[in-house]
C-alpha cells in the first residue's frame, strides 16, 4: 500500500483503516514525528496555509502496525504550533515492511535538496525517498520498493528542471537497491500529472504505470477541490507479475487515495 496520510489529519479514519488492512509493506508519506512532546494534536503554519497535524503520527501508525518494522525518513525538522508554543517536529515519510518479510536491503536519501535542520525552509523544499529490498517467499524472489513524496511547487504540477532531476535521482536510489531480476515497485505521491517527464523518464527503463494504465481517473477524493486529480502513482517493471491493482476510494482516510497493489 503507498498512502499520502495527509500528516494523520483524518486520525479517526487512518489509523483503524490501516490497522485493519495491514498491509505486508505500507509506503507513507506525509508523516509527523515530534518526540519532545506528548501533545495529540499541533498546527502546521505557513503563511495563510494552516494545518492540523498529529504531532505523533509515525508513533501512532506504529502502535497499530504491531508486527511491523517501521522506519522514518526525516526530510526536515522545523516547529509546529501548540498555541503560542513551538514544538520541534520531524517531517518526513516512512516505510512498515511485515516482521515476518525479511528486509534484504535498503537505501535512504535525498531526491532534492539535503536535510534540513533548522526549518522546513523555502518551497521547493527538501524531499526524501527510501527504497527496501525483500524477499518474497512465495514469489522466491526479492522484490524492491522506493517510494517518495515529490515536489510541491506553489506555480502547480508543471514539468521543473528540479522535478526532472528528482525524477533521476529517485530512480537511481531504486538502482541502488534493486538487481536485475528483482521485482521492482515504484510509488508516492509525486505531485505531477500523467503526461509528466517523472513518468517519462521512468517508463523510458521499462517501468508500466498502473493508475492510468489501469482506467483510475483520479488518486483524490471529496477532502480535495483543486481541479488536477492525478498526484499519486505506482508503476512496476514487470507488469505479469501484479495480481491486482486498486485505487482506494471509500473509505476516506486522507485527502489522497490509497493504492493497493498485490503481487
Amino acid at each position: 500500500m503507498c498512502l499520502n496520510g495527509w500528516g494523520g489529519k483524518l486520525h479517526e479514519e487512518i489509523l483503524p483503516y490501516l490497522a485493519k488492512e495491514a498491509p505486508d509493506v505500507l509506503c507513507l508519506q506525509e508523516v509527523v514525528h515530534s518526540p519532545e512532546t506528548d501533545k495529540d494534536w499541533l498546527t502546521y503554519r505557513d503563511g495563510d496555509h494552516i494545518l492540523p497535524q498529529r504531532a505523533n503520527f509515525f508513533r501512532d501508525v506504529m502502535r497499530r502496525l504491531p508486527d511491523h518494522v517501521a522506519i522514518f525518513c526525516p526530510a526536515a525538522q522545523g516547529v509546529l504550533w501548540d498555541g503560542d508554543t513551538t514544538i520541534p517536529s520531524q517531517w518526513g515519510l516512512a516505510t512498515f515492511v511485515h516482521k515476518r518479510i525479511p528486509i534484504i536491503g535498503q537505501v535512504q536519501g535525498f531526491v532534492h535538496k539535503s536535510y534540513s535542520h533548522d526549518g522546513f525552509g523555502e518551497h521547493p523544499r527538501s524531499r526524501s525517498a527510501h527504497a527496501v529490498r525483500v524477499f518474497n517467499a512465495e514469489l522466491s524472489r526479492p522484490v524492491s520498493i522506493t517510494h517518495m513524496h515529490g515536489l510541491r511547487d506553489l506555480r502547480g504540477k508543471m514539468d521543473t528542471p528540479d522535478r526532472t532531476a528528482q525524477a533521476r535521482r529517485f530512480l537511481n536510489m531504486s538502482q541502488q537497491v534493486a538487481l536485475p531480476d528483482d521485482l521492482s515497485v515504484l510509488c508516492g505521491d509525486f505531485n505531477v500529472e500523467p503526461r509528466s517527464e517523472t513518468l517519462q523518464i521512468l517508463k523510458e527503463v521499462g517501468f508500466t504505470e498502473l493508475v492510468t494504465g489501469r482506467g483510475f481517473t483520479s488518486t483524490r477524493n471529496s477532502h480535495y477541490t483543486k481541479p488536477v486529480k492525478y498526484a499519486d502513482y505506482m508503476l512496476v517493471n514487470d507488469e505479469s507479475a501484479v495480481k491486482s491493482f486498486d485505487v482506494v476510494y471509500e473509505p476516506e482516510v486522507s485527502d489522497h487515495c490509497p493504492l493497493v497493489l498485490t503481487v
